[in-house]
């Protein structure tokens, strides 16, 4: 933001406007310096936290159903509540297709937040919000392929099925070597690209493909996690921060607050997400389908579900759809998301570090 809103911000915005790569007949590899880092890069972050979230869900926390529902349902309470909220400030008004803006937990910067908190906060919190920001992510792409994609491309959604199935083929054989995954992953993300569905899709399918063990050459899945895990905290996710907050403050954002756009995404990403997700984790709790996460209390969850209102990158890719062409209220748009997933990472920081000392005591 300090770069946006400096002598250097023109500059910027052009390197990350400028175009790498080629293409080859056909074959379009050719993109912005920004597409690359957010549906790139950002799929390889992708794939490190599915491989995550497969590893728990095989031998770790989710392993079993009551477990693994938990942040299933979480994410639903916590994508519906923030969508009515919304509507309820805008039904009505011209900003009212907006409703999805701040359905989406930035799973990037809430991992950081509660990564940073250390030992506050159980791993299995930590496990609870990445299993329930992927479902939340996984929620909003389905919402933008199906409300705010401007054309589906059927081809090229049954080419990556093709691919998924014979990534599946190679794990039911038992194949160990973990390439022999990551690159047919990498031709379903040039086609899940090509669909009309955000690509970051591909790394989570690829990770679901992978062996956890295999009879011969120990566990695929770990080796790729051991290869990807510096590369993603060190290179990606500085990258992926850099470009993201790329945000130049203009005339007009501080009062687009007060209107019901921006009141609907604030109190949709900072009220309804702990909201939605404490009070659809608390009904499945009492109705016995779930159980809490380990050594996790309800005052740390509520912080989780503060957490969770990070809205940023998925939510503004959202409002850049929804008001394309109508330079005000996207602007607005990104301040609000900006304000409230702010308000959301200091809240919950706060919330989650006193509850986790309370703990302690």
């Amino acid at each position: 933001m300090a770069i946006a809103n400096s002598p250097m911000g023109p500059s910027f915005e052009s390197l990350l406007a400028s175009e790498l790569g080629r293409d080859f007949g056909s074959v379009h590899l050719r993109y912005s310096l920004l597409l690359w880092v957010n549906d790139g890069l950002m799929a390889v972050f992708f794939l490190l936290v599915g491989l995550e979230i497969k590893r728990e869900l095989v031998s770790g926390q989710l392993s079993t159903p009551a477990k693994a529902a938990l942040p299933i349902i979480a994410a639903l309470g916590g994508v519906l509540a923030p969508a009515l909220i919304y509507m309820g400030f805008n039904a009505g008004t011209p900003t009212a297709g907006g409703w999805g803006i701040p359905m989406a937990t930035d799973i990037a910067f809430a991992l950081a937040v509660i990564t940073m908190l250390g030992k506050r906060v159980p791993p299995s919190l930590k496990i609870f919000l990445a299993a329930l920001a992927i479902a939340d992510d996984l929620m909003a792409i389905l919402v933008i392929a199906l409300f705010y994609s401007s054309e589906i491309h059927v081809d090229y959604l049954l080419y990556a099925g093709g691919v998924m199935g014979l990534l599946l083929l190679f794990n039911r054989l038992q194949i160990s070597n973990v390439m022999v995954y990551v690159i047919p992953g990498m031709l379903m993300w040039y086609f899940v690209h090509h669909s009309g569905i955000h690509a970051t899709i591909a790394g989570v399918m690829t990770a679901l493909a992978i062996p956890v063990k295999v009879k011969k050459g120990g566990s695929p899945l770990e080796k790729l996690e051991h290869l990807l895990i510096n590369p993603v905290n060190f290179l990606i996710m500085p990258l992926f921060a850099l470009c993201n907050t790329n945000i130049a403050f203009e005339e007009g954002m501080a009062e687009q607050l007060a209107t019901p756009l921006g009141m609907g995404i604030l109190f949709g990403l900072a009220v309804g997400k702990p909201a939605g997700i404490t009070a659809a984790t608390w009904f499945a709790v009492k109705l016995n389908v779930c159980s809490l996460p380990e050594n996790g209390s309800w005052k740390q969850l509520f912080g989780v579900g503060i957490l969770a209102g990070i809205g940023f990158t998925m939510s503004i890719f959202i409002a850049m759809l929804s008001f394309k062409g109508a330079h005000d209220l996207e602007s607005g748009a990104k301040f609000s998301v900006l304000v409230a997933s702010l308000l959301s990472g200091v809240a919950g920081a706060l919330f989650l570090a006193a509850a986790g000392k309370d703990r302690q005591e």
